[in-house]
């Protein structure tokens, strides 16, 4: 089996990640903050800790303001619906996923807010000139991913962070696909609101987002019920994180969280000087192979995400002949990117899309390349 799929989820975790997880549920199953017993305060502790963690990981204000959610989606819900503003205007861009696209047409729906999406001039990179020009007297949030889940193209973070904080506008990152890859800075970057997804590049389980905010966004809850904190009360606390953390939380999935965090600061260069090599040597093949369409730039390739299309076969039928026949794993499709595809041009065929972990080596991707030229050839 060859694992390309790692944009999805990364397939190889950590020996320190898996065991965390499991103490997590064997040794230290216990509820934090829902107990006075022993047992309890100490994965309370532990769970403060990995909070502070991811704190210091991205630059955030507070370890307070860290949020644990179910996973990206929910953490990307919670900082739209928690923020939204009747009669306000919202800035997102062609390149978002469904999970930051859908939350705001839905409320656009309902009418109460305005959506406009932004199609950046250089399609390898959005920036604040792209932008600028969408800004309203309304305009309270832009919010769009750091980069694409299709094919890599990113944003200019830091610069359009700038130029919402000029306008007093929060800024919203989704880093479901750039967390792991390059590093994170809220506070320098003017970044409000961010959601992580630590089962792709950070390589820790599912079951688990991450949902983090500046002092600057007040965040309203959109779920409700027990906190471990005032009981007595009808209403949902006011303190955060506890007014956004209603119910149980993934003990297990956040301690191995912590230990992939930790994995992942320890061997950044070195995972991504790997992903870098071996993304470059299968874009640049690729290229070099006719009938293939490349839909990645090369100055996008650190993040180890690559799509292509063979012409005249449909990306779904590619995945599940490299699947089936090869035991190459790729996913085809739209990947819950209609915008993007609208942008790319792809609607009707979709993309093939590649995505590197640490744990690929250079004989797959040779492999896979060889695979390619064989199919492109002779067209499945």
């Amino acid at each position: 089996m060859i694992y390309f799929d790692n944009s999805a989820t990364t397939f190889t975790k950590p020996k320190e990640v898996i065991k965390a997880f499991i103490e997590g549920a064997t040794t230290l199953s216990a509820n934090p903050g829902r107990s006075g017993h022993a047992l309890s305060q100490k994965v309370a502790e532990k769970v403060f800790n990995v909070r502070s963690l991811v704190c210091d990981f991205i630059g955030a204000d507070r370890p307070e303001h860290i949020i644990f959610t179910q996973n990206c989606t929910d953490a990307l819900n919670l900082g739209i619906l928690g923020t939204a503003i009747k009669g306000g205007h919202v800035i997102c861009s062609c390149n978002d996923h469904n999970s930051l696209v859908r939350p705001l047409f839905e409320l656009e729906k309902q009418g109460i807010i305005e959506v406009s999406v932004v199609e950046p001039q250089n399609r390898s990179l959005l920036t604040a000139e792209d932008i600028a020009p969408h800004i309203k007297a309304n305009t309270y949030l832009v919010a769009l991913n750091a980069v694409s889940n299709v094919n890599g193209d990113s944003a200019d973070i830091k610069g359009i962070g700038e130029l919402c904080a000029k306008h007093c506008i929060l800024f919203m990152v989704d880093c479901a696909q750039s967390a792991g890859h390059t590093k994170i800075d809220m506070t320098s970057s003017h970044i409000d609101m961010l959601a992580l997804a630590p089962h792709k590049a950070l390589y820790a389980p599912q079951g688990v987002g991450v949902f983090a905010f500046s002092v600057r966004a007040k965040v309203n809850p959109i779920r409700f019920g027990g906190t471990g904190t005032s009981s007595l009360e009808i209403y949902q606390p006011k303190e955060y994180p506890e007014s956004l953390e209603s119910g149980t939380l993934s003990t297990p999935n956040i301690l191995a969280l912590g230990e992939a965090i930790k994995f992942v600061q320890y061997n950044f260069e070195k995972i991504n000087n790997k992903i870098d090599d071996l993304a470059t040597y299968i874009l640049f093949e690729l290229s070099r192979i006719p009938n293939v369409i490349t839909y990645t730039s090369s100055q996008n390739i650190n993040y180890g995400v690559i799509g292509f299309n063979i012409v005249g076969i449909d990306s779904t039928t590619l995945a599940e002949v490299l699947s089936s026949e090869y035991g190459i794993y790729v996913r085809g499709g739209l990947h819950c990117a209609g915008l993007k595809h609208k942008s790319l041009k792809t609607v009707d065929t979709g993309v093939v899309r590649i995505s590197l972990s640490y744990f690929n080596n250079f004989g797959e991707c040779e492999h896979f390349i060889k695979v390619i030229k064989k199919i492109a050839k002779f067209k499945i």
